[in-house]
């Protein structure tokens, strides 16, 4: 073979011609690695930012749940209509004063304790006063000095009255002395104010009841610091032989109730046992809060059974006003505004209404005003319940006086 056949590596490429170059695969690999790492890590942020929502709303969606309580709800029941009324009453006593100590010392006696029957006029304690006593002394002698001043004063005047008369003093004189004699008189008016004063305070010294009762509390002991004023309660006063017994009408039944009418009072202490007491007064205007008309019952307690403080149920005879209902005992809730009944609005939504109530077998009970017939009655609240709370209506019945409970709220 020739050597014009070889080719030769020198030689130079066609004009124009350019070699190919080779591309680096590496750097190519890494770029889309990187961007499928931030595809990768989107997509798992944006799994974990759902699941974290959808897990909140869960955990949300199940506290809401339990805190609404299950309760059961149904119609109250159509009760036959009642002519009698069983209200609250309040007792308290006919009267009921706290004694205080009118004067400043340390208590020496008390010679009544709590549940002694005292008259009136009765001396319930002694106060030491020597303060006092001292400055009684002192507004006595001032006294007595005011009362030698002006008789002095009364001498002049009258001798210069005559005196002038005669042209042997000066008008000026006379007039100097009769307002002197005037003045040194109103002194001794002051100084016999003043001892009067410290006498009466002196009289306060001793403690009497203010009228026939039975001391409730003795707050103080022998020994101890009395301050004038209604700081400290000495004793506590009440009179018993009548009491007071007030409840709350509905204002259907405002326009029944008259002066002088009897009503039936029963008491838990004494099962069986009916008093009598008689309507003297009402407070001659609807509350606007309770929509009820206060009135006041009177009843004889001369034989000293009955406890002021304690709580009656008064059984008012009333003609039959609207629509009666029959709830199971333990549908009341029993708070401090009042007996109450759980309703449910709006499907889940407790509503607590005021109600009254009139025949009680003991399982049921008569609402004579607050419910209406399209009301659905908790049947079983809990003690917990409140107004606008939401609940869970598990099981609705039919009839709210057809289930029967163990006791109210």
């Amino acid at each position: 073979m020739s050597n014009a056949s070889k080719p030769n590596p020198h030689q130079a490429s066609p004009e124009g011609a350019t070699a190919p170059e080779e591309t680096p695969i590496q750097p190519r690999f890494a770029l889309l690695f990187g961007v499928l790492l931030v595809v990768v890590a989107g997509v798992l942020g944006v799994i974990g930012i759902l699941g974290r929502r959808s897990a909140e709303t869960v955990l949300a969606n199940r506290t809401q749940e339990l805190a609404a309580p299950p309760v059961q709800a149904a119609r109250a029941t159509p009760g036959a209509p009642v002519n009698t009324l069983i209200l609250p009453g309040n007792v308290t006593a006919f009267t009921d004063s706290p004694i205080y100590a009118r004067t400043s010392g340390y208590l020496t006696h008390w010679y009544y304790d709590i549940g002694a029957r005292v008259k009136k006029g009765a001396l319930l304690a002694e106060i030491s006063t020597p303060e006092l006593d001292q400055q009684l002394a002192q507004a006595e002698n001032d006294l007595v000095t005011a009362q030698a001043a002006a008789n002095n004063a009364r001498i002049q005047s009258e001798r210069y009255t005559g005196l002038v008369k005669s042209n042997a003093v000066s008008q000026q004189d006379t007039d100097t002395f009769v307002n002197q004699a005037a003045a040194t008189a109103a002194g001794v008016r002051s100084a016999q104010s003043n001892v009067q004063r410290f006498r009466e305070l002196q009289s306060f010294e001793k403690v009497y009841a203010p009228f026939d009762g039975v001391i409730t509390a003795r707050t103080v002991d022998t020994g101890q610091l009395i301050d004038t004023g209604a700081a400290k309660e000495l004793f506590r006063l009440q009179a018993i032989q009548t009491l007071r017994v007030y409840a709350n009408l509905p204002q259907a039944y405002s326009q029944s109730v008259k002066r002088g009418m009897k009503i039936d009072i029963a008491f838990a202490e004494h099962a069986g046992k009916v008093y009598q007491g008689t309507l003297v007064t009402t407070a001659d205007a609807i509350d606007p809060t309770s929509r009820t008309l206060l009135v006041e019952i009177d009843v004889d307690n001369r034989s000293g059974e009955l406890l002021p403080g304690s709580l009656a149920q008064v059984h008012l005879k009333t003609p039959t006003t609207g629509a009666t209902f029959v709830v199971p005992i333990a549908a009341l809730i029993f708070r401090k505004e009042g007996m109450r009944v759980g309703t449910v609005v709006n499907g889940n939504v407790a509503r607590l209404v005021p109600v009254t109530i009139g025949d009680d077998n003991g399982a049921t009970v008569q609402i004579v005003s607050g419910l209406s017939s399209t009301d659905r009655v908790i049947q079983d609240p809990p003690d917990s319940l409140i107004d606008g709370e939401k609940v869970t209506v598990v099981n609705s019945g039919n009839s709210a006086g057809n289930s029967s409970g163990a006791g109210g709220k």
